[in-house]
């Protein structure tokens, strides 16, 4: 097999820069609640001096564009014109769960709105750097049509509307892919979404059914992107360019059950999952996110590293493994400190200290996947 690279770097650094409103209609703003919005040239430089030169970071589209068409550059040039000095190559998120307050997300205005807002930044990103530039349009189209429109955890706080939100934020997706392309041809388009594994309790065998229904339903946004379901929403293959798998300890479990430990015999490879995405879809496939909290960070990077190399190794195209969040953050809820990166809290001499034993694990799986990625491009 041989295997091209995508990516600056094969680890990257993804900063958690949500911007949702929660149930109580408070507004999360994480590039801000993390402080990598004025630390982002010290963030940089910190992940470059750990080998990391690809990151996934974001733009704020509410903070951009307060009134129709207007838009201030303000919060996001500082970022893109860090990454481009110091030559990091960034993925950018154009809409990761927020929008401004004065769109009705479900009106026709809100796809139209969003396709004017990314021209614009593909237009700007285009005249303030020769790189080639990666998009994520809408973070998790999944997660956002089941938490934002089925649950009414965040923002539009709908219930059992979930088909129709994930619906409209594709038709969103799909005019913004049009809209960057317009600007610039050699873009390239990053769709992540969670991958998932549902399974049946052996307790309740006449579940399985429903438990695979469920765990397919991880490949909708997917299809309806490709045009293998929903023609009439516009989707292609062509949009289909890079596909994104957020993966974390948490995305197995028993229907209508908990969490599937890693140790049950139901629990399924990651690898598998990893083989599956990539054998449905014929795409290049990129870890987007995956991570784990406190002392669970260094084994969760061994686990995950290891099942992507055993993944490449079997002929499966894996771009890349984004550590996400690589700073630890205020949790979505309550503020908590989640300790969860590479990178810790700014302190009062804006430092964010290390954590020593995912920096050890990282160096050690950079090793191994130079050697590995140096076999596989042959």
């Amino acid at each position: 097999m041989s295997f091209s690279r995508v990516f600056q770097s094969y680890f990257m650094g993804g900063f958690e820069c949500s911007t949702h409103r929660r149930h109580d209609d408070r507004r999360l703003d994480l590039l801000a609640a993390t402080k990598h919005d004025r630390a982002v040239a010290f963030d940089y430089h910190s992940l470059l001096e750990h080998g990391i030169r690809t990151v996934r970071d974001g733009l704020r589209w509410h903070r951009i564009e307060a009134a129709e068409g207007r838009y201030d550059w303000s919060s996001f040039l500082p970022m893109l014109r860090a990454a481009r000095e110091l030559h990091m190559q960034v993925i950018w998120d154009l809409c990761h769960y927020g929008w401004p307050d004065a769109i009705d997300i479900w009106e026709p205005a809100f796809v139209d709105r969003f396709a004017a807002f990314a021209k614009a930044v593909a237009r700007l990103i285009r005249n303030e750097t020769d790189q080639v530039p990666f998009y994520c349009p809408i973070n998790e189209v999944s997660y956002w049509a089941w938490a934002g429109g089925e649950v009414a955890q965040f923002n539009p706080l709908a219930h059992r509307r979930s088909s129709e939100l994930k619906r409209q934020l594709l038709r969103a997706v799909i005019a913004a892919i049009e809209a960057i392309w317009h600007v610039d041809a050699r873009a390239r388009i990053v769709h992540a979404e969670p991958a998932i594994h549902v399974a049946a309790h052996p307790s309740r065998p006449r579940d399985r059914t429903a438990a695979n229904r469920y765990r397919l339903a991880q490949f909708e946004v997917w299809d309806m992107l490709s045009g293998r379901r929903c023609p009439e929403l516009g989707g292609k293959p062509a949009y289909l360019d890079i596909l994104g798998i957020n993966y974390y300890s948490d995305n197995q479990w028993f229907l209508r059950g908990k969490t599937i430990p890693s140790t049950h015999p139901l629990y399924r490879p990651f690898r598998d999952m990893v083989s599956e995405v990539y054998c449905r879809y014929g795409r290049p496939v990129l870890i987007s996110e995956t991570g784990a909290e406190d002392e669970a960070r260094q084994p969760w990077l061994s686990y995950v590293a290891s099942e992507v190399y055993a993944a490449v190794e079997a002929g499966v195209p894996v771009a890349g493994i984004c550590l996400y969040p690589i700073v630890d953050y205020p949790g979505w809820r309550n503020g908590r400190h989640c300790r969860v990166g590479l990178l810790g809290r700014l302190d009062a001499h804006d430092r964010r200290p290390r954590y020593a034993p995912l920096v050890e694990e990282l160096t050690r799986q950079q090793d191994r996947f130079a050697s590995l990625l140096a076999r596989t491009a042959q």
